[in-house]
């Protein structure tokens, strides 16, 4: 294991803000991983896992422990629409793969950014679709232990941007690869009504993948260090799920509603914020919103991390005022200790 010292942390994610790793090391194959855990056990270091940087927000101190950056690689496609997906693959790459393939599952998601490893982690989701439709199960070492796991998709408990893993236990395993359980010559997932507008009658994988792109680049949701909107974690804040009373109280006939299984009701981050009076392109400093899409905070140059967090905060309390509505921010953050500014309701 090779083990690096002071590495800059903004440099390895999408929102490019942060101080530096006190520790940094690669680890290429399962061994590599085991022998960074074991170390950080050793010198009794705290371990985060950095995998493709497109949802951290780090803190501007930096981070003390040992920054993991898990890069083991391969896909193992099978007949039966089976896929074994190592961590350390880029996501797209492995949904472009299955849609040329045509193993229907996964096309919805195309464009999201980041690493596969991380996907089970927040129940990655778009258009209708999320990662936990596929899952079969989650390879992983147990950090308290070292040892190797299987967990199944009952065991990872999946909900709406959220499971076992971010939920319960957020700082025990590290994941080696994902296994997936695809349809072979399967009809895609229309169940977003934009996507289900933009697409043609009946369309094949492909069409619904090269749409989906399309969508996302419009809205500066594909990772572009060239696009003015380019450094951001893409949605900040996930969609409040909301009592039917709550809804109802929001009087708007063009407001986006979801319907949830046990009743309650799916809003529209985006919706609530730019109706709030945050306009596209709304900006304190160096920080603000996308100037095509109200879900995602940009850090333009010179911005700090700090900055970052209190426009989220202002973002959260302007809506909170207006519809009485909390949004929960999507990223983690890393390294802000008993130093984090309050991201409640506030006002």
């Amino acid at each position: 294991m090779e083990l690096e010292r002071d590495v800059s942390l903004a440099q390895k994610t999408t929102l490019g803000v942060g101080g530096n790793a006190e520790c940094f090391a690669r680890a290429a194959s399962e061994a590599a991983v085991g022998r960074a855990l074991a170390w950080a056990r050793e010198q009794g270091r705290r371990v985060y896992v950095l995998g493709g940087g497109s949802n951290i927000v780090v803190s501007d101190a930096g981070v003390a422990g040992l920054v993991l950056a898990v890069r083991l690689r391969g896909i193992d496609w099978h007949d039966d629409g089976s896929v074994t997906v190592a961590a350390g693959e880029p996501w797209d790459g492995f949904v472009r793969g299955a849609v040329e393939r045509g193993l229907a599952g996964v096309e919805c998601l195309s464009g999201v950014p980041g690493l596969s490893g991380a996907t089970p982690i927040q129940n990655v989701g778009a258009y209708g679709q999320e990662v936990s439709e596929t899952i079969e199960r989650v390879v992983a070492v147990d950090r308290a232990t070292g040892e190797r796991v299987e967990l199944t998709r009952s065991d990872c408990d999946f909900a709406y941007r959220d499971s076992f893993f971010k939920r319960d236990a957020p700082d025990r395993f590290v994941v080696l690869a994902v296994v997936f359980r695809l349809r072979p010559g399967g009809a895609p997932k229309l169940a977003y009504p934009e996507l289900e507008r933009a697409v043609p009658a009946a369309p094949s994988l492909a069409e619904v993948r090269t749409t989906v792109l399309a969508l996302r680049a419009k809205k500066s949701m594909l990772f572009d260090p060239a696009d003015e909107n380019g450094r951001s974690c893409g949605s900040f804040f996930v969609n409040p799920i909301v009592s039917a009373e709550q809804a109802a109280r929001i009087a708007a006939d063009d407001m986006p509603r979801y319907p949830q299984a046990d009743g309650r009701v799916k809003l529209s981050a985006a919706w609530l914020i730019e109706r709030s009076g945050l306009a596209k392109g709304t900006r304190d400093g160096n920080v603000g919103l996308s100037t095509k899409h109200t879900l995602c905070i940009v850090a333009h140059a010179g911005a700090r991390s700090d900055e970052v967090l209190a426009f989220a905060s202002r973002v959260q309390r302007t809506v909170h005022a207006r519809f009485g509505v909390p949004l929960e921010p999507e990223p983690v953050l890393w390294g802000f200790g008993s130093g984090l500014p309050e991201l409640g309701p506030g006002e």
